[in-house]
């Protein structure tokens, strides 16, 4: 764990460290203190939680090694997307009616209630839902978004199907075959986001303790304890929040994940005859290739990409060349393209691409493995992980419980993270 001004808990530069609001006030923990649920993390999931516990009239304390947003919740691509990786059929055929229903409701719902927390709690973080585009970058991809859009639409999801001339219209040129619009998504700047989310918590009594790294963790007959560099936090219940920074705080958890670095880049505000060309309604969109491409315009003008992902951060930088040529593509006219910042962060990635729940002892709950798609849906977990600590009898979103499943050889998870991105690149490469 790092220690209280451990120069790695410096907010790392960033177009979002930049630009973000002001940070809150989170002093770290100093002494002894009591909650009834103590949440250890202080990105979107955790703060989530925090703030429903509060909202739900519980004294909760979070627990944040750094500050609030400091890792992938401050660093992502900002992108608000609902759902999850698998379509809402393949869901109730892999988990029955019952708990795959609950899991589609949940995500489903998930930016909704990204964006009623933003109005709700005045929240700014240049929040527009303007809607997520899934774009099929071959001909052969067309057939499985129709199916995708079918589900959603059948669901009276406000959705809607896009035919190539629309989206060469949203993007500015043809280079994608169709898809279909989720007007439920959109962008956020993601570390205003998170420190609004924190904000928020806090004017309703939540604590929000930052440089406040939790060293251990056990139970005795007076609660859970959880150990600080300057302090003791006992508390009823606790949440664990950390997701792609997860460390062995609880045995195994840690290896039921595997963290990946993600890139992101942004450029320069675009030229007005520019911006007007390329997702000029705000819209945020990802494509359909095994190492995707998701980008767009921040409030400024800024076009922001992400792709690929990298076991290591000396990988991490590597990609930067290839997201400029990326943009250099999408914007012929722009010239030689320079990057007003580039970055990444760590998120945490399931073998099965879904979004785990743990209860990992009595009063104790994991959430983690949001797979990149995580302001929506590690907003909607701390809302599940909230009810649970509330034992709220009949929560609005529900999402199942697994066991922690180690996976198998994860000492090699770097290997396998490079061996698997150099082949989706060769299959995309193939296709192009």
């Amino acid at each position: 764990m790092a220690e209280v001004n451990d120069p790695n808990t410096i907010l790392p530069p960033s177009l979002w460290a930049a630009t973000a609001a002001p940070a809150p006030d989170t002093p770290a923990l100093d002494g002894d203190a009591r909650a009834d649920v103590a949440v250890v993390g202080g990105g979107f999931s955790g703060l989530s939680a925090a703030l429903h516990l509060a909202q739900g009239g519980a004294d909760v304390a979070v627990l944040e090694a750094a500050e609030p947003g400091w890792g992938a919740s401050g660093r992502n691509g900002g992108q608000v997307i609902p759902g999850l990786k698998e379509d809402p059929r393949e869901i109730l055929a892999r988990f029955g009616p019952e708990k795959g229903e609950a899991m589609v409701r949940a995500s489903g719902g998930a930016a909704d209630l990204v964006f009623e927390l933003i109005a709700r709690h005045g929240i700014e973080c240049d929040g527009r839902q303007t809607g997520w585009i899934q774009a099929a970058h071959t001909k052969s991809m067309l057939g499985v978004l129709a199916k995708r859009h079918q589900d959603w639409a059948g669901r009276d999801a406000n959705v809607a199907w896009l035919e190539p001339d629309e989206l060469t219209r949203r993007m500015g040129d043809g280079r994608y075959h169709g898809g279909w619009i989720d007007k439920r998504g959109g962008g956020v700047q993601p570390l205003s986001y998170a420190r609004g989310l924190a904000r928020a918590a806090q004017q309703l009594g939540a604590r929000v303790h930052g440089a406040s790294p939790v060293l251990s963790l056990h139970r005795d007959t007076t609660g859970w304890h959880l150990q600080t560099p300057r302090g003791r936090l006992t508390a009823d219940k606790v949440i664990i929040a950390t997701n792609g920074y997860t460390d062995g705080l609880w045995p195994s958890l840690a290896q039921s994940v595997v963290p990946v670095y993600s890139v992101q880049v942004a450029t320069a505000p675009l030229g007005e005859n520019i911006r007007g060309k390329i997702l000029g309604g705000g819209e945020v969109l990802s494509d359909t290739r095994r190492v995707l491409w998701y980008f767009r315009q921040d409030a400024h003008g800024r076009l922001i990409m992400g792709g690929g992902g990298s076991a290591y951060e000396s990988g991490a930088v590597k990609i930067y060349d290839g997201l400029r040529q990326r943009i250099e593509s999408l914007l012929p006219e722009a010239g030689k393209v320079d990057f007003e910042f580039a970055w990444n962060g760590r998120v945490a990635l399931t073998a099965d691409h879904y979004p785990h729940l743990h209860e990992l002892a009595p009063g104790l709950w994991a959430g983690l493995g949001f797979n990149g798609r995580g302001v929506a849906m590690a907003t909607m977990m701390g809302k599940v992980l909230a009810d649970r600590a509330l034992d709220t009898v009949q929560p609005a979103f529900e999402f199942p419980a697994s066991p922690v499943r180690p996976l198998p050889l994860h000492a090699l998870r770097g290997v396998a993270v490079t061996a698997t991105r150099a082949y989706y690149r060769f299959r995309d490469a193939l296709e192009n």
